[in-house]
């Protein structure tokens, strides 16, 4: 009986494993180690989004309220919603850093025309 070849499946397998632990530093890997490193790269990057995520609300929590208004950081995003101004956390955070005299105008003027008994009270 001849020798059968194995076919494209197990050839294309055997390569998707070899180019995985391809890139990573280091030595050989053995597929186990593969998968769990893959594993572990999905996890953390949702875990990356998460961090960056409560770091974007400590940086406006922070600067509102220790600028000139009392104003918490849920009463703002609740009322950003309210007047449907979409400024995302990002952006805001990025506005409480560099220049925080633009993320009071914009807390003053949501105060301006929000419901005073709702929102928070300038000093």
């Amino acid at each position: 009986m001849t020798r059968t070849r194995r076919g494209f499946i197990a050839r294309r397998r055997r390569s998707k494993a070899r180019s995985f632990i391809a890139s990573f530093r280091g030595g050989l890997l053995r597929p186990q180690q593969d998968i769990r490193a893959l594993a572990s790269s999905h996890r953390d990057r949702n875990g990356q989004k998460r961090n960056f995520r409560r770091l974007w609300i400590t940086r406006i929590n922070s600067v509102i309220r220790g600028g000139w208004i009392y104003y918490t950081y849920s009463k703002l995003i609740h009322d950003l919603y309210k007047r449907q101004l979409l400024l995302n956390r990002k952006i805001l955070a990025q506005i409480a850093i560099a220049n925080q005299q633009c993320l009071y105008l914009i807390s003053n003027e949501i105060i301006k025309n929000a419901n005073w008994k709702e929102s928070a009270v300038v000093i």
